[in-house]
């Protein structure tokens, strides 16, 4: 399995956790699609969801469409939420940052990613926020135990994580 990510620090900014790379040569065209959220640490805005799953795709100026949707299973409703992603540095740098309806804007950073964009790490602003994506509703078990390390030597919480169930 080929991960797509870089040696040493990349830029000192503070919406990066310390000691964390982004990736490199990052390809947004091959990003976009629909992603699962297999495991999160877990986000205020976030709790109680399921099914969760997130669609990127291109706005006419450059920035990303994020259209993100789950189930509330306190509600019994299902959520969806409309964003606009941007890039802080160009478009080669996989560091984001969303914002929901200007409402909040919270730092995006993939750090890991295979060479065919089928599974994905990102990072927030700080080690309490993680996400494990990948294109389909699962993910196999050595490529969950990799990226899980990964996370682990950055000082996330992975005992922490939230497993999201998916219908």
């Amino acid at each position: 399995m080929g991960l797509l990510f870089t040696v040493g620090s990349i830029y000192s900014c503070s919406n990066v956790p310390k000691g964390v790379v982004v990736v490199r040569f990052f390809e947004i065209e091959k990003f976009l699609g629909t992603w699962y959220e297999i495991a999160r640490l877990e986000a205020k805005y976030e709790k109680k969801s399921s099914n969760i799953s997130v669609n990127y795709s291109l706005n006419e100026d450059g920035t990303i469409r994020v259209m993100s949707q789950g189930y509330n299973v306190e509600n019994k409703e299902w959520m969806k939420k409309e964003g606009k992603a941007s890039f802080y540095i160009n478009k080669n740098i996989a560091m984001l940052e969303i914002s929901y309806g200007g409402l909040f804007h919270t730092p995006y950073n993939v750090i890991a990613l295979d060479e065919a964009y089928t599974y994905a790490l990102v990072i927030g602003k700080n080690t309490h926020y993680l996400w494990l994506l990948s294109r389909k509703k699962t993910i196999p078990e050595e490529v969950k135990q990799v990226y899980l390390k990964m996370a682990k030597d950055l000082g996330c919480k992975t005992s922490d994580l939230v497993w999201v169930e998916h219908d």
